[in-house]
């Protein structure tokens, strides 16, 4: 299966990164998902094709110690939830 995923914007509240740190989560939530997406699958109203102009991760827990890696890959399974099989 081809994915061909573009993250337009990435909101983040409720928590501190220091400069530079977006941009690695933002990565870091493309991989994953992209992972997630490629081995997992999509819903089948996905399958149809179009696009999804805003999906809600919902609440995602962080303790304080994560690196913006493992912050974007939390985010990433949590949005996951919201489109995959």
């Amino acid at each position: 299966m081809n994915v061909n995923l573009n993250i337009e914007r990435l909101v983040l509240e409720g928590f501190q990164l220091r400069p530079g740190e977006h941009l690695l989560v933002r990565a870091a939530v493309e991989q994953e998902l992209s992972r997630l997406l490629s081995e997992r699958g999509v819903s089948p109203q996905l399958l149809r094709g179009g696009a999804l102009p805003r999906l809600d991760a919902g609440d995602v827990r962080l303790s304080g110690g994560e690196t913006p890696r493992q912050v974007g890959t939390q985010i990433a399974r949590s949005l996951y939830g919201g489109i995959g099989r």
